[in-house]
């Protein structure tokens, strides 16, 4: 038989929860480290430190364990994490409300990008924020693909912008423009018209994130004519990209936006071989759909970008 007292014994436990209490589990989760976690709320440490004692009271479990790198949390912890960023998101759809007023608006958005993306995405983005919604700000962070899915997957960012491959089924996708490849090199070194044979025998540049990202799209189609180029530079940074190039015999091949305009020195020739554009995305996660601020940030994106 039901416990008749339990609706009630429910009710007064749930007036005993302070959501800022779930704020601060949630950074804790995610920092495993109680001076990272106040630095990000932003809180002091001895606040943070308060909370975690309350929430190990409210939840009757310790938590997390200090270890000399930092907090090693419960599996109790670890089965809260992901429901718990879920109810996060959901509650702040819900302080968001369905109607947004983007002058009105006090928001911080998380976007993860790369420099390219960056260049190209953020000078017309910045521009209408501080035209259309002054009081928005946004926080831009810089990893590999994998680490923006996972960042959008658990709900550390609300946007990211990039090339994707494959993305799990409940990461929404749209592409904000295609833009095709073009090679670059030095124009003293440059020959017309740059065909495969003579683009195959120099050496070459690869922007590449991450240490595990060895390839990319270029890699992939002249793996489908059987063929492969020596890279002899790989480098994170495509804003450094195009200046390594100059007095060289590298070559470099990029989307076309970012050598426009040509840099002096540098030539740019069409790429020798078929290549599909590149496709540059944003991605969220479908628990956002509902959530007008993000609506109105991705509608802005695909006007600033179509």
């Amino acid at each position: 038989m039901n416990n008749p007292d339990a609706p009630s014994a429910l009710a007064h436990n749930l007036r005993a929860v302070d959501l800022n209490l779930l704020v601060v589990l949630d950074a804790l989760l995610h920092e495993r480290h109680l001076t990272r976690a106040a630095a990000r709320l932003p809180m002091s440490q001895p606040a943070v430190s308060h909370a975690l004692a309350r929430l190990r009271t409210l939840l009757g479990d310790p938590l997390f364990h200090r270890t000399r790198g930092g907090l090693r949390p419960t599996p109790h912890a670890l089965a809260l994490e992901a429901p718990l960023r879920d109810v996060l998101a959901q509650v702040r759809r819900l302080l968001a409300g369905a109607v947004f007023d983007p002058a009105a608006s006090r928001r911080t958005f998380r976007l993860a990008m790369s420099d390219y993306g960056a260049s190209v995405v953020l000078p017309p983005l910045v521009r209408r924020l501080r035209a259309q919604a002054p009081g928005i700000d946004l926080e831009i962070s810089y990893t590999s693909r994998g680490g923006m899915i996972a960042g959008v997957a658990d709900g550390q960012l609300d946007l990211a912008l990039a090339v994707f491959g494959e993305t799990p089924a409940d990461i929404r996708r749209a592409v904000l423009f295609q833009e095709p490849f073009v090679c670059v090199m030095d124009a003293a070194s440059s020959a017309d018209p740059l065909t495969l044979d003579a683009y195959l025998a120099r050496p070459h540049v690869l922007v590449a994130a991450s240490q595990d990202q060895r390839s990319g799209e270029v890699d992939a189609a002249l793996a489908r004519l059987g063929r492969a180029r020596r890279v002899a530079l790989r480098l994170p940074h495509w804003t450094a990209a195009p200046a390594v190039v100059a007095g060289t015999d590298l070559v470099l091949t990029v989307a076309q936006r970012t050598v426009m305009p040509t840099p002096p020195g540098l030539a740019v020739q069409p790429v020798p071989f078929p290549i599909a554009p590149l496709g540059f995305e944003m991605i969220w996660h479908e628990r956002t759909d509902g959530d007008a601020g993000l609506r109105w940030l991705r509608e802005s994106l695909a006007a600033l970008m179509g």
